[in-house]
């Protein structure tokens, strides 16, 4: 029977994402650093609990051993994506992730070769804004002919959790980039632009995303600006340790997902759409599971692949979330 980790399982979303694997009725295996949460988290799902640290590359293959897919949601993911890709790699373990650094997309390039030989896929992004904004861009991008430039904004709300804090604040791009004619390049800081969220047109300032290079690669379009419009209190300040695990159902409830894009085509027509949908902690655990489900039933692709145009079974039917 085909297994599913959870890494990092006790924590804000991974708890939640194992909830909704658990429910799924997916055959699961718990993993992560914190024996004590994680064993109690396992009594409650019925679900078997492997302790481990990334550090040693050894005790990762030894709990690999009859997992066939692994879904990482322990960040900061700069250190947590390499060992847990190379292993899956080694193992012949796909692997999933929710990260939004753009850092763990890079080694899922660099890797690419090596998960193909090994008939492994690597899907970062499997859950959160890398699906909705990459599912977002390719439903304007199918409305024009010979798409040429994608502009797309989310609108952040609400509170972080304090794992997505810790990482936001380890991962600041100093550079604010872009792709442009298929390669990531530097852009001007301090950028911003206009986009309509169903309120009204709202300023937003160029950030870098990791969908420069996850909608690049689902769509062909050779330019990617990513965007974001900030409300509430969404970037802490001061000690982020002492910050709550993460929005409460009620928080997550009244502050939706809001996202824009603008395609460009060739001849200069825009297509434009809008996304309104549950709070992306609440959306990330619900597609990451989703995700796993579809990868343990077959529908797989090797290499890095990305959550907009995802793996394809042998029977030919799309992974879109």
């Amino acid at each position: 029977m085909q297994k599913l980790m959870i890494y990092g399982a006790s924590g804000y979303t991974g708890r939640m994402a194992a909830e909704q694997a658990h429910a799924a009725g997916l055959p699961l295996v718990l993993g992560g650093r914190s024996h004590a949460s994680l064993v109690q988290l396992g009594e409650e799902l019925g679900a078997d609990c492997r302790v481990f640290e990334l550090s040693d590359s050894d005790a990762i293959e030894n709990a690999l051993v009859d997992v066939s897919a692994v879904l990482n949601c322990a960040g900061p993911y700069m250190d947590t994506a390499e060992p847990l890709m190379r292993a899956a790699i080694r193992s012949g373990v796909h692997y999933l992730d929710i990260a939004a650094e753009l850092d763990s997309y890079r080694l899922a390039e660099e890797l690419d070769e090596d998960a193909k030989a090994a008939g492994v896929m690597l899907l970062p992004g499997s859950g959160g804004s890398v699906a909705m904004l990459g599912c977002l861009a390719g439903h304007a991008a199918a409305r024009v002919e010979n798409p040429r430039k994608v502009a797309i904004a989310l609108h952040v709300a609400g509170s972080m959790s304090r794992g997505s804090a810790i990482s936001a604040s380890r991962n600041v791009v100093i550079e604010t980039l872009t792709l442009h004619d298929g390669r990531v390049t530097p852009r001007p800081a301090g950028e911003t632009a206009l986009f309509d969220f169903g309120r009204g047109e709202v300023s937003c300032f160029a950030v870098t995303l990791p969908d420069i290079i996850t909608i690049g690669r689902s769509t062909g379009i050779p330019d990617v600006e990513t965007y974001v419009h900030v409300s509430g209190n969404a970037f802490p300040e001061g000690d982020l340790a002492t910050l709550p695990d993460g929005p409460d159902a009620a928080e997550r409830k009244a502050n939706r997902y809001h996202a824009a894009v603008a395609v460009t085509a060739a001849d200069g027509t825009v297509a434009r759409s809008v996304l309104d949908t549950v709070n992306g902690y609440s959306f990330t655990p619900m597609a990451a599971a989703e995700a796993a489900r579809r990868v343990l039933a077959g529908e797989v692709r090797a290499g890095f692949q990305t959550p907009a145009v995802s793996p394809v079974s042998t029977t030919g039917t799309d992974l879109r979330l």
